[in-house]
């Protein structure tokens, strides 16, 4: 069994992993068509020169650096050159608003920013104009802003332009666990983004949490991680970087969402860190498919999901025994080898996952692992695992040295390392989620009998009706979204007598329904009788499986999808309530009238 060593810092984490590790591979790129490596040693005199390069060109240490890019090797590098130089990252999302970029840097006092392209470049600049903060611009790729009131610098050039041992900018980095390492915007569900304060203890004790999870449940090996979340999110932050890191594993970046499913099949990782908005589409792909095979491979997937279903719930007989070896020996080795054949586990955080989707993947012989966190907590608290028994119903027990407690009104409360220190420039909210030493969650839930927790709802989105009873938005949403025809949805109620919904039609299923009935999928649609009936079919199925106080009475249609790019979803895939509500607020009380 290997134990994480107890480092002071990430920087010294890394460097200690690059001395060991040597001309290993660390980070992966694909560049016409074949994927290129970048070694450990390559990575650590890259990083030791750009750390010396921002200390040359003015930043010091405490200095707020923002870092806008896409997943590559280069983010991971300028990550840690900005810490190595006792600078403090500010990683923000590529899909901002300019107004979401214009409050970073405002609120953080950025005084540098690293961008990855020219694109992105010319999108920061009317944030970065309108602010007094950054007096430096570095561009990963080369950018052509023109003339601009701050000196701009090309990545590459820095770097090979300032020489440096990364041995003594490994002992100048004499931070403790307890110092800044990162500021991360939470994306937010409603309001403006609040900068949580991570320092290195807090991702350390992840790191070291996560560690033993892997090692003391799947053995530690040789880990192959693809990276795919976004890097300015937490959850991949940690769990997609800085975890790897303290493996000594290696980190291919996918090319995209579109090209996910094949670059599993080409990287065979070990390890993926997932959003549950991801296994809800590969469900409906993978089950399409199927469908569409027919004949033995549907009557296996059929079996495999009854296998799972009463596997997870505790019920499979002896009589159920024939039927799962099939399954074994005909189904599981074809789903297995589409996610790369040496899959240990993939790790489901960021959002609610319904209980369904997990037991979908658990039968096709994917070992599948909710987890749960907030980027308060560097970001996770807990993660189911095989050996503490896996239930689709929980998050697992909490990470090691992680202590939890509910509190009188059912509210989860966190105490431990990886607690922040609070948010940035905000003593108000700090001070509304800190309580002595005790991170407040916001989330209600409980222990169960087996030490694992139970998530029931967020405290703040909990709908109450006007009799007083409560109901849990994500669970209705979640169980909506299961229906092939529904492939988004929001519920809303509060104060009212029943709930009611915004919903999003599967745009494959509208398509095939449009060309089954010889009638033009086009905005039309959404008045038709016969397709608004077979949407409230779908409805009335999800009711069966609700309380009578849950159950959707009336339905609208959405104008578009819920998407980043409207704001009306955040960039780890959650519905912003407040957003929705603003655009369809109207049209939902008028289906109380």
């Amino acid at each position: 069994m290997r134990t994480l060593e107890h480092f002071p810092n990430l920087v010294a984490m890394f460097f200690a992993r690059a001395r060991e590790k040597g001309d290993a591979p660390f980070l992966w790129r694909k560049q016409d068509g074949a994927w290129t490596a970048t070694s450990w040693r390559e990575a650590a005199e890259t990083v030791a020169r750009l750390a010396t390069a921002l200390t040359a060109i003015g930043l010091s240490r405490g200095d707020r650096v923002m870092l806008v890019s896409e997943n590559r090797p280069e983010w991971c590098l300028s990550d840690l050159a900005i810490m190595a130089a006792g600078c403090v990252t500010v990683p923000t999302y590529t899909t901002n608003t300019a107004r979401d970029h214009a409050h970073i840097i405002e609120n953080s006092g950025a005084k540098a920013v690293i961008v990855s392209t020219d694109k992105l470049a010319r999108a920061l600049m009317p944030a970065i104009l309108r602010s007094i903060q950054p007096q430096i611009l570095i561009g990963i790729d080369p950018v052509r802003l023109g003339q601009v009131p701050f000196d701009v610098y090309d990545w590459k050039t820095l770097a090979t332009a300032h020489p440096a041992d990364p041995d003594a900018v490994a002992v100048a980095a004499d931070f403790a666990r307890e110092d800044l390492a990162c500021i991360i915007y939470t994306s937010g569900t409603g309001g403006a983004p609040r900068g949580v304060m991570q320092h290195h203890g807090a991702i350390l004790h992840n790191v070291d949490g996560c560690a033993t999870v892997i090692d003391e449940d799947f053995g530690w090996g040789e880990e192959v991680f693809l990276s795919f979340l976004p890097l300015s999110h937490a959850y991949e932050h940690t769990g997609g970087q800085h975890l790897p890191i303290g493996l000594g594993g290696q980190i291919y970046y996918a090319e995209g969402l579109d090209r996910l499913a094949a670059n599993i099949e080409e990287v065979r990782p070990t390890i993926m860190f997932v959003v549950p908005r991801l296994f809800e589409v590969l469900r409906t792909r993978i089950s399409k498919t199927i469908e569409k095979q027919g004949g033995l491979s549907q009557k296996l997937l059929a079996a495999a999901v009854d296998v799972g279903t009463k596997r997870d719930a505790g019920r499979l007989r002896l009589a159920d025994r024939p039927k799962a070896l099939l399954v074994d020996a005909l189904f599981k080795p074809r789903i297995t080898k589409k996610f790369g054949g040496r899959m240990k586990a993939m790790i489901s955080g960021g959002a609610p996952l319904t209980p369904e989707v997990g037991v979908f993947f658990q039968s096709l012989g994917v070992t599948f692992l909710q987890g749960y966190g907030q980027t308060e907590a560097a970001p996770v608290i807990s993660c189911n695992r095989p050996s503490a028994g896996v239930t689709m119903d929980s998050v697992g027990p909490p990470l090691k040295n992680t202590e939890v407690r509910i509190a009188g009104d059912g509210e989860i409360l966190i105490r431990g390392e990886l607690v922040m220190h609070g948010y940035w420039r905000n003593e108000a909210e700090t001070a509304r989620v800190l309580k002595d030493g005790w991170l407040h969650t916001g989330d209600i839930g409980e222990i169960d009998a087996g030490g694992r927790i139970r998530i029931t709802d967020r405290k703040k989105d909990l709908i109450i009706n006007d009799k007083g009873d409560n109901v849990a938005p994500q669970k209705v949403e979640g169980m909506l979204t299961l229906q092939p025809e529904i492939v988004q949805a929001m519920i809303a109620g509060d104060r009212k007598p029943h709930m009611v919904a915004v919903l999003v039609p599967d745009p494959e299923w509208r398509a095939d329904w449009a060309k089954a009935q010889g009638v033009a999928d086009d905005a039309a649609l959404a008045e038709n009788p016969a397709y608004r009936a077979a949407l409230q079919a779908a409805v009335e199925r999800t009711n069966r499986d609700l309380s009578v106080i849950e159950r959707v009475r009336r339905f609208i249609l959405a104008d578009e999808p819920f998407t980043i790019e409207n704001e009306q979803l955040t960039p780890s895939l959650k519905i912003r309530r407040h957003v929705l509500k603003g655009v369809y607020g109207e049209r939902l009380d008028a289906l109380y009238r």
